[in-house]
């Protein structure tokens, strides 16, 4: 493209004013700067667009076809841009939103209705997958991360940090003792994350490495062998507080825990190769105000 957009608003203003001094004074600009423009887009395009006279100007043939098809752009333009700041106020469209399934069943399924209440034009896809997603691949637009982040081309937003426990339920430890030192836990049948090797570095101080005897790749199956007598693990305080307020879990080690573990951190990433879209902002907006984490 040859011309700009602020040299074709100049010409049309001559057009609609009859003049270049009428232009001048309808943008507030120089005359000269107005004359400047119109000489410029004609020299770009090799061509007279306007016959000028002493008193007024007026189109030539070729202007007057010009003139009609870049009022058409210029419009198509101008509608564009109402539409995407409409949309900051009322933004729409389909929002792909994936998490491990213990964030959503616990943290953000339950707020989805509110969110349609506010926000009626968005509609949610949310997706669960335990480990990393690819967002390009899964034409996901957002994801929730919990632990550390190590993929640098992605946006992210610290949505807040979660503590973690070592826990058991009552009717385990009644039955094969509670443990008092990180050693203790061979002693004991543990459960972790199938092929997740970051989330079975239990953040206790002296203890290296768990020998797992019951797995999943799913949150929510983990905490569900715990509470029932399947074994000792090592879960966020998102997924379990009320287990622990209502006593069907119960904290172990408590003393012993890092509490600066990278693992207790929750984001949420995005892509860093576009801006982030008013549906995004206001879905973490929303979500964030309501996490318990």
């Amino acid at each position: 493209m040859k011309t700009r957009s602020d040299d074709l608003a100049i010409f049309l203003a001559v057009v609609d004013q009859g003049s270049f001094s009428g232009a001048a004074t309808l943008l507030n600009e120089q005359v000269a700067k107005v004359s400047r423009s119109v000489s410029k887009l004609e020299k770009q395009l090799g061509i007279t667009l306007l016959n000028r006279t002493t008193r007024r100007v007026e189109l030539t043939d070729e202007g007057r076809t010009f003139e009609t098809r870049v009022r058409k752009g210029l419009c198509i333009l101008e509608e564009a841009e109402e539409q995407l700041l409409v949309s900051k106020d009322n933004p729409s469209g389909t929002l792909r939103v994936d998490a491990a399934s213990p964030l959503l069943i616990h943290q953000i399924a339950k707020h989805m209705g509110e969110f349609r209440e506010l926000y009626p034009n968005i509609k949610v896809e949310l997706t669960s997958n335990e480990g990393y997603v690819d967002l390009l691949e899964k034409r996901t637009d957002l994801a929730f991360r919990i632990g550390p982040l190590s993929d640098s081309t992605l946006h992210a937003r610290l949505l807040g940090t979660s503590a973690l426990h070592m826990l058991a339920s009552p009717g385990y430890l009644d039955r094969y003792g509670v443990p008092a030192t990180p050693e203790e836990l061979s002693k004991h049948r543990l459960i972790g994350f199938t092929d997740i090797p970051s989330l079975n570095r239990w953040p206790i101080k002296g203890l290296k490495e768990v020998e797992l005897h019951l797995s999943s790749t799913n949150g929510e199956v983990i905490r569900q062998m715990a509470l029932n007598d399947g074994g000792i693990t090592c879960l966020s305080n998102f997924m379990v507080k009320e287990d622990i307020a209502q006593g069907r879990l119960i904290p172990i080690l408590t003393g012993l825990i890092d509490p600066m573990s990278d693992r207790r951190l929750v984001n949420a990433v995005y892509y860093r190769s576009s801006s982030i879209s008013s549906r995004i902002s206001v879905f973490l907006d929303f979500i964030q105000q309501r996490l318990k984490l």
